[in-house]
């Protein structure tokens, strides 16, 4: 009975918390302005590392825009498949130590991703020294 009642707390455990506290996946980015929603960004895992790439945006005139004021790799590739969040590890409960990059005016940022308690809301959030810049988005089903 005691094996039965640990086995099933542990699969409990497993099954209804590990996917919520997980930042993998597809994101709403919605704009921190207007509160518009701007895209869709897949948050990947690759060699140990968390990326993020836009795989989509909701603006059909910003569609085939390309990355004209980015630098090296990114310069003059499209929005839409641009890796814009790179190298970022899990720290405690947030993701840091990489950089964002802002397609927009082609700055980079130190950056920080952390779920929201409700786990289905990213903060992210981009540093310049003792400024910063955070957007919340939202988890797509």
């Amino acid at each position: 009975m005691i094996k039965n009642t640990l086995a099933f707390f542990i699969l409990f455990t497993v099954f209804f918390n590990l996917p919520a506290q997980d930042i993998l996946g597809q994101w709403k980015t919605i704009d921190d302005n207007t509160g518009d929603a701007k895209s869709i960004v897949e948050i990947f895992e690759e060699d140990g590392k968390i990326y993020g790439k836009i795989i989509a945006v909701f603006n059909p005139d910003v569609e085939h825009r390309k990355c004209i004021d980015c630098s090296g790799e990114q310069k003059d590739q499209r929005i839409v498949g641009l890796v814009f969040i790179e190298g970022l590890t899990k720290n405690h409960n947030v993701y840091d130590g990489g950089t964002i990059l802002n397609p927009e005016n082609g700055s980079t940022y130190r950056c920080r991703l952390k779920l929201e308690n409700d786990t289905d809301t990213l903060q992210v959030r981009g540093y310049l020294a003792f400024f910063y810049r955070t957007q919340y988005w939202k988890r797509v089903k």
